[in-house]
């Protein structure tokens, strides 16, 4: 092959791999970054910003069909639009999936009047949206949320639990921290260690201590239904 024309080609090549980008969205994305605090190198800022532009475009449909009554709620972009779904999958999703006994499923009462959906938010059941970082502690967060609630519903103090308890000290009912885990793992804890600590007294750090767990044992501020 005459070696012009291969350069050519590779030439080509390269150019049809750079993305294609939106300019009306030049300022918007700047304002994103510095928002968010994000710094790319040179050969990925280009990437980056073509997944942004493709998620900031489904949020524009998705609340353009919301005002067409099509949906029940909007969208807005976050400090993840930057992200494909299976790299946001692989840093958030630790849910480890297992196949358990069946139990009770529950039956809709033949009497009263139960509402097609409820917004618990509304009724104070429900604490701050929270981020947990790239930790794979999705099962902590929605153990301490479930929780939450029935505290509040039984005391009506809606006090934010500890994720970083759990993520450090649950690791003998079979949780693996930052590595994934299990909520029914997560309640067996709590009642093995009589309560869970606030997240006040425990915060939240996004990574495994690599002290052996002992907050439990050392006065911190603990809850529990019992």
């Amino acid at each position: 092959m005459n070696p012009s024309l291969f350069l050519a080609i590779l030439c080509f090549g390269m150019v049809s791999t750079v993305p294609t980008l939106d300019h009306s969205l030049e300022a918007q994305w700047h304002k994103w970054k510095a928002k968010h605090r994000k710094t790319y190198g040179m050969n990925e800022e280009g990437q980056r910003r073509a997944e942004w532009e493709k998620n900031m475009k489904m949020i524009e449909l998705h609340n353009g069909e919301y005002s067409q009554g099509k949906h029940s709620f909007v969208m807005a972009m976050n400090a993840f639009g930057d992200m494909t779904r299976a790299e946001f999958s692989n840093m958030a999703n630790g849910f480890q999936n297992q196949k358990h006994k069946k139990g009770k499923v529950f039956q809709k009462p033949l009497y009263g009047d139960v509402p097609k959906s409820v917004d618990w938010r509304k009724k104070g059941y429900v604490t701050a949206v929270k981020n947990q970082g790239a930790c794979k502690s999705c099962w902590a967060f929605s153990a301490t949320g479930a929780l939450e609630g029935q505290m509040f519903r039984k005391t009506k103090k809606l006090v934010p639990l500890s994720k970083q308890n759990l993520i450090d000290c649950s690791l003998p009912q079979g949780n693996c921290g930052c590595y994934g885990g299990r909520m029914d793992f997560a309640f067996q804890y709590i009642k093995d260690n009589g309560g869970l600590d606030s997240e006040a007294s425990y915060p939240y750090e996004a990574q495994v201590n690599g002290a052996p767990c002992c907050h439990s044992s050392l006065g911190f501020e603990k809850w529990t239904l019992s």
